[in-house]
């Protein structure tokens, strides 16, 4: 089992910026690679970026290219999601998300294994 515990949801004003954390434990969490994805009200959970815990490959979905960095600290099994000039499309559940695929291909739901709870984000005008 792996367990994945978000924080760093909040307010913030379009064109600013927030971080997010996932806190992941478990004996075999290192056996997953790890990745974003966000729901907003009313349409489908999509896909917002992926890493590994090793290497240096990323893959990001194209509306957050360039805005959105996924990193990791291997020695905390913690994930961050650097957001940056947040628009208000960005406004969403941000879910912390573990897998055993990484092709470096962007993901879908079916594919993820392990879900966190959560955390709301939303940018303001």
């Amino acid at each position: 089992q792996v367990q994945l515990v978000e924080s760093g949801g909040g307010l913030v004003q379009a064109g600013g910026s927030l971080r997010l954390s996932c806190a992941a434990s478990g004996r075999t969490v290192r056996s997953y690679a790890m990745g974003w994805f966000r729901q907003a009200p009313g349409k489908e959970r999509e896909f917002v970026a992926a890493i590994r815990w090793t290497g240096s490959s990323t893959v990001y979905a194209d509306s957050v290219k360039g805005r959105f960095t996924i990193s990791r600290d291997s020695a905390k099994n913690t994930v961050y999601l650097q957001m940056s000039s947040l628009v208000l499309e960005d406004t969403a559940v941000y879910y912390c998300a573990a897998s055993r695929v990484f092709d470096g291909r962007r993901w879908y739901p079916q594919i993820v294994n392990f879900w966190g709870q959560g955390t709301q984000v939303t940018v303001s005008s």
